[in-house]
């Protein structure tokens, strides 16, 4: 099965006060139609900007070099024009932090609307029943009402955060990335995220990049992992192989970690029960 979206030998450089420093170093992965691939790093190990220099979203100063395709296609060298016009249509983009990335001073409604027309030829009329079954589909009550209210304040993390993967997922994208996306938002919402993630994957046969630094996230969504280390690629497999034979001492690293909550919840949980039968 040839892949939805493809790195090989990525590299990203920044040049700074007369130095080029290099940020990441050699990336290749590949993610094929039905399949989440999820990528496991701590902040600055490279896992955002491997895929923000894929998707044309890093400025001037940062350079690029390697293969970045998608759909067979060299993404590397495109237009900022044609780049913009793939994300939001062919490839879905969900970000870290939902509160910041609606405008607060339009309507909700109004910005779904012109991402929709942005991608579409629709009339007003078609976009605000989309609007209300985008709305709908996420699980949002009220949706006549939700398309009036201003972001942030009138709407919380968690239901901008199921807004933006409606968006993202509305215009029935081949490639999903998800950079943090459960991030910001509670615990209970971070299980609807992650739940709503696994329905797309499983009944649209979309590709998924799923970001983040945490390993028990991205255990319940991915098929196959990749950690990122100072820019390198330092362990791949599934979650068992990194569990169990993990090679690279960050990952091992992170594998404890995990376990030592487990430990700690297991024993919280039988300190509750030994409580109850006393």
């Amino acid at each position: 099965m040839n892949p939805v979206f493809e790195l090989n030998d990525l590299h990203v450089s920044l040049q700074s006060h007369h130095k080029e420093i290099e940020l990441v170093r050699g990336v290749s992965f590949a993610v094929a139609p039905g399949e989440c691939l999820g990528i496991l790093g701590e902040s600055g190990s490279g896992k955002s900007m491997s895929m923000k220099a894929a998707m044309g979203l890093l400025d001037h100063s940062f350079h690029v070099k390697g293969s970045a395709q998608f759909q067979g296609e060299e993404l590397l060298g495109k237009s900022a024009e044609e780049l913009r016009r793939l994300r939001g249509g062919k490839v879905g983009i969900i970000l870290q932090n939902p509160m910041t990335c609606f405008d607060p001073l339009y309507r909700i409604g109004q910005q779904i609307a012109e991402t929709f027309s942005a991608h579409n030829n629709w009339t007003a009329e078609e976009i605000h029943i989309r609007s209300l079954e985008l709305l709908e589909k996420m699980r949002i009550r009220n949706p006549e009402e939700v398309l009036e209210k201003y972001p942030p304040h009138q709407l919380s993390g968690g239901m901008l955060q199921r807004i933006m993967i409606g968006i993202a997922t509305a215009m029935k994208p081949a490639l999903l990335i998800a950079d943090e996306p459960t991030t910001a938002i509670d615990a209970i919402t971070q299980y609807e995220i992650l739940n709503e993630l696994l329905h797309i994957k499983e009944n649209h046969n979309t590709a998924m990049i799923f970001i983040s630094h945490d390993l028990n996230a991205i255990s319940r969504v991915a098929d196959r992992i990749v950690v990122l280390n100072h820019g390198a690629v330092v362990d791949r497999g599934d979650f068992q192989h990194i569990l169990h034979h993990a090679q690279d001492p960050y990952t091992k690293l992170l594998v404890e970690k995990r376990a030592d909550v487990m430990r700690r919840y297991t024993a919280v949980l039988n300190g509750k029960k030994e409580t109850a039968h006393a």
